[in-house]
């Protein structure tokens, strides 16, 4: 179990839907997407009939086990999107991010909101190289300090007490939450604004007009899949989005002489500029909640409980964390728990609404969908009832991804990648130079 489902405790499941049912909305999946989704659509017009089904409980995916990330970053690189869009497209789609981030707290949703900002470590010649590198684009797309700073090491080792600091690249826009509180609020509050949340109840079939459940046949005029990382499980789905295990461990509370030495006293999120991703925070109780890539993506787009936890790579993990914090070396780790998140074939979020079909689309976020999740949620609400806005301007919106290729070559790409950054990380720690494969490989995102 996840450190933030043991600190909420099992919810008593809400009812299984009761039997064929007609709605103007139905949506599938009771995570930050599908919840946003409606919260909006019913605030804005309460008359509408929506309903939310859900095959576990609120919460059980990626939005309520994710490290906690409320933050503008968006796994599309800049040059990428313009070239899909243009500049003042993406200029708009980065202000949009950054707003999300607020928006989620201005919410009034309790979930241990602290808006502390983020703080990219880093550690060695190549990763200061790629921090430099970094800034310098935002300059050049005219994107100020609040959005991307280049900070002294000394700066760095102030906010946090790391070891090896070179410098940092800073954001103001990513607050620190607490996953599971923040869906649970969200699941109350759709709730009381008058739209059922039925649970334990699995779609088995979604298409234009219906989604057949095992508790009965939903027709509605939209049908939104906000699936994410389940997404491969339904039929005719498989190679959408692929189900890729992100792992996280959490240390006991920890005492204010370790936290002197930590730092992170604004709670602002942390990871370094390595390529096999790592990110962190300090909780609102006191730990450390550190998590990162490097399971295995396994054949044929599975997903199984079994996957959540995987003793050589938490134990990796492990290993980071102390390698980051000596500090840290022998205190207590409480929780180990994993789970999967949904990734695009180009990396490339979207959102849409087929008007003749009735179909409506959104995910892909690729591990950054806590804030992303909410701009989604407003933007399909603009779309259901045909409003034209900035939102719906954005270039994510009405965008189709190429599937995902066939097994084995689904399997191979994306444990190629894995290994790739594996590989490109050992290199720069020996060589202290930039990884070419890797420079190349971030190039197409």
């Amino acid at each position: 179990m996840s450190l933030w489902h043991d600190q909420v405790g099992r919810p008593q499941p809400r009812p299984a839907l009761p039997g064929d049912t007609a709605v103007d909305v139905a949506i599938v999946g009771a995570g930050y997407t599908g919840l946003w989704t409606a919260w909006y659509l019913k605030q804005q017009d309460p008359a509408l009939r929506v309903v939310v089904v859900e095959k576990e409980v609120a919460g059980f995916g990626a939005s309520g086990r994710n490290g906690g990330w409320c933050s503008a970053l968006f796994p599309t690189s800049w040059p990428r999107m313009a070239r899909a869009s243009s500049r003042p497209a993406v200029v708009a789609m980065q202000a949009a991010l950054e707003d999300a981030v607020d928006e989620v707290g201005r919410s009034g949703l309790a979930c241990d909101f602290a808006k502390g900002g983020s703080v990219a470590l880093a550690r060695s010649p190549a990763q200061l190289a790629r921090a430099r590198a970094a800034v310098a684009e935002a300059r050049a797309w005219g994107f100020g300090p609040d959005t991307r700073d280049l900070v002294s090491a000394a700066e760095a080792s102030r906010r946090v007490g790391a070891t090896d600091v070179l410098g940092a690249v800073t954001t103001a826009h990513c607050a620190a939450l607490h996953p599971a509180r923040l869906v649970r609020a969200l699941a109350a509050g759709v709730e009381d604004l008058g739209v059922p949340v039925h649970e334990q109840t699995a779609a088995l079939r979604v298409g234009p007009g219906r989604v057949v459940t095992t508790h009965g046949t939903v027709r509605a005029e939209v049908v939104l899949p906000a699936t994410e990382g389940y997404t491969a499980q339904l039929p005719g789905h498989r190679r959408d989005l692929a189900p890729v295990y992100s792992l996280m461990l959490a240390t006991e509370p920890l005492p204010d002489d370790v936290w002197a030495q930590l730092g992170l006293h604004d709670r602002a999120t942390f990871t370094d500029e390595r390529h096999l991703t790592v990110y962190g925070q300090r909780t609102a109780d006191g730990r450390i909640a550190f998590g990162g890539r490097g399971a295995p993506y396994h054949f044929g787009s599975r997903v199984d409980p079994s996957y959540d936890v995987v003793p050589r790579v938490h134990a990796a993990l492990e290993r980071a964390l102390v390698e980051l914090f000596p500090v840290l070396r022998g205190v207590t780790i409480t929780h180990r728990w994993g789970g999967n998140l949904g990734v695009p074939r180009d990396w490339f979020p979207a959102v849409g609404l087929d008007r003749r079909t009735g179909l409506a689309w959104a995910g892909g976020y690729v591990g950054d969908g806590v804030a992303a999740s909410n701009l989604a949620g407003r933007t399909l609400a603009d779309l259901v009832l045909g409003r034209d806005t900035e939102r719906t301007r954005l270039p994510w919106v009405r965008r189709r991804t190429r599937k995902w290729e066939p097994e084995p070559l689904r399997w191979l790409g994306v444990n190629g990648v894995t290994r790739l950054m594996t590989h490109a990380d050992r290199s720069e720690a020996r060589s202290g130079r930039p990884s070419r494969a890797a420079a190349l490989f971030w190039r197409t995102r």
